[in-house]
């Protein structure tokens, strides 16, 4: 620091010659083109820095005042898009458990109109049994009737001569007659 003010102070007891040189000492000149220099860009380019410094911090505002409102909206479509997946999953929730619900419904319906069918075919069953039965019974009364009847016609032309047809046919004809006279 001695050195700086000393080049100062030694500026005035320069000579004044009436020439230009170059002063060769470097450890003299170098701090004072140097402090010299430092001024006069501190002095004009202070309002420079100044700006470029103020531009660059607003431009850093602009740029977190958008990064805050992008933030802001990212959240909220995230609010949004977590309040659809919730809802989503309670539909999903919904539908899951009235699909369990329905299909045990259906499953009962099943169970329950099969029991119906099963019954119904039971009925049937007994029914067509019962009409079989009917059917067998009528059958075997109308061939004992037909074996009845052959045996009767049998023993009655065997024991039926020509006298005794004449003589039932008579009575039946008088049978007849008697009939008519009541009736009339």
């Amino acid at each position: 620091m001695k050195n700086v003010t000393d080049s100062f102070v030694s500026l005035g007891h320069w000579p004044s010659a009436g020439s230009f040189g170059v002063n060769t000492d470097i450890l003299a000149t170098n701090p004072i083109n140097l402090s010299v220099v430092l001024g006069v860009l501190i002095f004009f380019g202070k309002g420079v820095l100044s700006d470029l410094l103020d531009n660059r911090k607003e431009r850093i505002l602009n740029t977190i005042r958008n990064s805050e409102e992008l933030r802001g909206g990212a959240i909220e479509r995230l609010e949004k898009a977590r309040a659809r997946l919730r809802k989503g999953e309670m539909e999903a929730d919904q539908f899951r458990v009235n699909g369990y619900s329905e299909i045990e419904r259906e499953k009962l319906n099943l169970i329950n109109s099969t029991y119906k069918i099963l019954e119904q075919l039971e009925n049937y069953k007994n029914e067509t049994i019962y009409f079989e039965q009917q059917r067998a019974i009528n059958q075997v009364r109308q061939r004992v009737f037909q074996q009845a009847l052959q045996g009767a016609l049998g023993t009655l032309n065997s024991s039926l001569n020509n006298e005794l047809h004449l003589r039932t046919i008579s009575a039946n004809i008088g049978l007849f007659g008697v009939m008519k006279e009541i009736t009339d």
